[in-house]
């Protein structure tokens, strides 16, 4: 893991502030959504990418019931 060596501090309701300088780099926009998770005994900050409940595809997206499923896989059930 690359160190940036920027220290943010915590405020009261819990909130870090992301520098321009890796919101630029990661191409991270305001109201972007950004997944959280941990990852042995450090917090990962990624940025949310919708994928395919099925194959993991990001490509042709259907949102069905809250569930993200890819064309593809559309049409491989609709051979069922």
């Amino acid at each position: 893991m690359k160190s940036t060596g920027i220290i943010r501090k915590v405020d009261e309701l819990g909130r870090i502030v992301l520098p321009i300088e890796l919101r630029r780099t990661l191409d991270i926009a305001e109201r972007d959504e950004l997944e959280i998770f941990m990852e042995n005994d450090r917090i990962v900050l990624q940025k949310f990418e919708p994928a395919c409940l099925f194959c993991g595809s990001s490509r042709a997206l259907i949102t069905y019931r809250g569930k993200n499923v890819c064309q593809s896989c559309v049409n491989k059930m609709s051979e069922y």
